[in-house]
């Protein structure tokens, strides 16, 4: 079950963090890949680890918030490899505040960067699946797309991954009679380059230990079987569902 050969991922965000580790697990399973980040030399030595699986690596710099960046990018791997199979959208950022706080340019970096550019990328490249008939679409939210919070002040980001939720519903809903799927992972506290500085910090791990029913964060390659399952053929009649992957935070 899951093998993933003769299939064609395309991961954004792959060039540090969780894109990265999907997109080795992607290769791990057969996938050939799509990668897509802002930096160029980044996405190269990822290519060059993902290869050592066997697997065919097409990096691109696609910034996804330009809508003619990811157009570019999505011509470009159909021209390369005849379809896509698979996107994940995991490329994201998130500029912090309240609601009291938070500026115009911050609410507008993080729903553009969050919310838009997934519906930007799934415009794109659900456009090449569907001459197909055959398509994965794996969306990467957050818990905190689903509950608020009581630590962080980041309204924002909340509002984009809630977004980013009901998004993948509506997109369910209106592929589903094309062969598409359309799902959506909630990932709880993981180390990425963003979150670091904020995991490490004493206050925040005990924050967890409290509020987190498994005490801790999640470890690196703990996203990788929801997003094996929700990509593969075996998940034929999942769509619209909404997976939260966060140690239990969003169950009490």
């Amino acid at each position: 079950m899951f093998n993933l050969k003769g299939r064609v991922a395309v991961v954004s965000g792959a060039s540090s963090g969780l894109g990265k580790q999907m997109a080795t697990a992607f290769a791990k399973q057969g996938a050939d890949l799509v990668i897509l980040a802002r930096r160029m030399e980044r996405l190269e030595q990822v290519k060059k680890e993902l290869e050592l699986y066997g697997v065919k690596v097409l990096p691109l710099q696609c910034d996804v918030t330009k809508s003619e960046e990811i157009d570019d990018a999505a011509k470009v791997a159909e021209k390369t490899f005849g379809k896509v199979d698979i996107l994940v959208n995991c490329a994201g950022s998130s500029k912090d505040a309240g609601v009291l706080a938070m500026n115009d340019e911050q609410w507008n970096f993080t729903i553009n960067t969050d919310l838009t550019s997934v519906f930007k990328m799934t415009r794109a490249f659900a456009s090449i699946m569907m001459k197909h008939g055959y398509g994965r679409i794996i969306n990467i939210a957050s818990m905190y797309g689903l509950v608020g919070n009581t630590e962080i002040p980041t309204i924002a980001y909340h509002a984009s991954k809630g977004g980013v939720v009901n998004f993948t519903r509506a997109t369910a809903a209106e592929l589903a009679p094309f062969g598409i799927t359309c799902n959506c992972i909630c990932p709880g506290y993981f180390y990425t380059e963003l979150t670091t500085a904020v995991l490490d910090t004493e206050k925040f791990q005990q924050f967890a230990k409290v509020h987190v029913p498994m005490k801790r964060y999640g470890k690196e390659g703990e996203l990788n079987a929801g997003a094996i399952f929700l990509a593969s053929e075996e998940a034929s009649y999942v769509t619209g569902a909404v997976l939260p992957i966060d140690g239990g935070y969003t169950c009490v």
